[in-house]
């Protein structure tokens, strides 16, 4: 029996249904393996006292210290934040905290080794939680726990040591992998490419599902966090450039404010519709809607929206970054473009020309399933854990 502890910050819970869900599917697939064991450990953090009491925090507050989650049991013991000024004290702050409530659990349940789901801050905390007790520990990089924290003062060299201290680290595109050598960290990386529901995220009447929404015309659909790395401005941008057509943004975040200004300063009331945070039951029948998906990101590792959206039939026009050339090697099922509106326009329009066949875009997202990737996660950390 190869027994897991999940560490995960991104992990859904009742105040953040959305948050982490690929982490969510991912743990619940290698959990599905009747020699596998896991729990998950997914740290709420939380400012002193009173900005704890800010509405920010206030759903994280009440939530249960542990409760079955799917299946799985999920324990969320607190830790402190120091909000802007502590950030690089997060992963050690963590860490102290979860060392005593891991020694009594691990009294119940041995856990074999520690699989970290994001390298910041869970990856230093591991590293510390690691050598405390002697279990050996992975971490899987997703993208912008490299790309933006692996290069933060404060935290960089955090990331880096615990690059180097785990027993295996995994990536989530060849791309993000080459980028985590470049920082210095080991060769040995595997990459471990997301999944996708292919029973729920599958072609549907297109016609019929726009109609469900109210939508005539092109429909362009992107899915996101609200934020400037996403590129909802420049989608925005672009649209103005195709007449007729609808935007729909699915996703919440800061940049929302900003981006309602520039739907209103550009007339664009009427075409585009900022839907907020959708629960994830939703979004095959938004992606399946859809004519196109649009999402020009400054930097990803593998967007989890890509491959949901091609296994929906839906082509993708994604800027050219992390892993988008593994995902589209040719022209079938999307285009690859500079994040710039003119180029996002002119791809769109292409696809609206000569539409694909939804089959043939599908197939570009079969591969990527979730027990592959629940069975390459099992031998991963079993070899890590060493003989049982």
């Amino acid at each position: 029996m190869l027994r897991v502890l999940t560490l995960s910050t991104l992990f859904p819970n009742a105040a953040q249904p959305t948050l982490g869900v690929f982490v969510e599917r991912q743990t619940l697939g290698l959990a599905a393996f009747p020699d596998v064991e896991v729990q998950v450990v997914s740290p709420v953090g939380l400012p002193p006292w009173p900005l704890s009491l800010h509405p920010h925090y206030s759903g994280r507050a009440r939530l249960a210290n542990k409760e079955p989650w799917k299946g799985v049991t999920v324990h969320r013991p607190r830790f402190r934040v120091l909000p802007r000024i502590g950030e690089g004290a997060t992963a050690r702050l963590m860490a102290r905290a979860l060392l005593p409530a891991l020694r009594d659990l691990r009294k119940s349940f041995p856990f074999d080794v520690i699989d970290a789901e994001f390298f910041w801050p869970d990856g230093p905390a591991a590293m510390h939680l690691s050598r405390a007790l002697g279990v050996p520990f992975s971490v899987k990089a997703r993208g912008a726990d490299i790309q933006y924290w692996g290069y933060r003062r404060g935290i960089a060299a955090q990331i880096q040591a615990a690059g180097e201290a785990a027993a295996g680290l995994l990536a989530v595109s060849k791309a993000l992998k080459g980028v985590m050598i470049g920082l210095g960290m080991p060769d040995t990386i595997r990459v471990h490419h997301t999944g996708v529901e292919l029973d729920r995220f599958r072609p549907i009447d297109r016609a019929a599902a726009k109609s469900r929404l109210g939508v005539a015309g092109p429909l362009l659909v992107s899915a996101g966090a609200l934020i400037p790395r996403k590129g909802q401005a420049i989608t925005i941008r672009a649209l103005e450039r195709l007449p007729g057509a609808t935007l729909i943004l699915v996703g919440e975040g800061a940049d929302r404010p900003a981006l309602e200004r520039q739907i209103r300063a550009a007339g664009l009331e009427t075409r585009v519709r900022l839907l907020g945070s959708r629960p994830h039951s939703e979004l095959p029948e938004l992606l399946g809607a859809a004519d196109v998906m649009v999402l020009p990101s400054s930097s990803e590792g593998l967007a989890n929206v890509w491959i949901e959206a091609l296994a929906c039939g839906t082509p993708i026009v994604i800027s050219d970054v992390g892993g988008a050339g593994e995902v589209l090697s040719d022209e079938s099922a999307g285009r690859i473009v500079a994040g710039e509106p003119d180029a996002i326009a002119a791809a769109v329009r292409d696809l609206l020309a000569a539409v694909p066949d939804p089959r043939a875009v599908r197939r570009s997202a079969e591969r990527f399933t979730w027990e592959r990737n629940a069975a390459e996660l099992r031998e991963h950390l079993r070899a890590i854990a060493g003989p049982a």
